[in-house]
């Protein structure tokens, strides 16, 4: 099967690239992520996807970034192969297409984060020479965390 990564640019990009991304983020319909990946291309979000004979078969929504941290890099923020495409060598040649785009651009890291119950990905993460360097700690209901009142422990 012959594989190749494009930079999602049209409508039609878009909607595949969507319905692959549907897979990860299950909560959006494909109009939700097309609206959402067009209002954050405005803050520089690109979305790759890897096809074969006009199918989509994995997607990388990515940004290019600087921190002192890391430098200039590439932030993967969504990345899914399609179920039924999953070990068919999408996903490493997507994973091989990021990193040589993050060279390309002189960026020094790639980095992306992975839910904690996601084994499998996991194992294709560091299969692919990922290494598992922090926790990512995070408040996802900003309402509920009142202001002033941190419990000390």
């Amino acid at each position: 099967m012959v594989m190749i990564v494009r930079i999602a640019e049209s409508e039609d990009d878009l909607r595949g690239a969507g319905e692959v991304l549907r897979e990860l983020r299950p909560s959006f319909d494909v109009d939700g992520i097309v609206a959402r990946i067009k209002q954050q291309a405005r803050e520089g979000y690109r979305v790759a996807f890897v096809e074969s004979a006009g199918e989509v078969l994995c997607v990388a929504g990515f940004v290019v970034g600087l921190k002192l941290a890391w430098g200039k890099h590439i932030y993967v923020d969504d990345l899914v192969t399609a179920e039924r495409h999953r070990s068919t060598g999408a996903g490493k040649t997507m994973i091989a297409w990021l990193k040589a785009h993050a060279a390309e651009l002189g960026c020094t890291q790639l980095h992306l984060d992975s839910g904690v119950q996601r084994f499998g990905a996991h194992r294709f993460y560091l299969r692919e020479g990922f290494n598992i360097d922090s926790h990512h700690f995070s408040i996802t209901d900003l309402s509920r965390a009142a202001p002033g009142k941190a419990s000390r422990g």
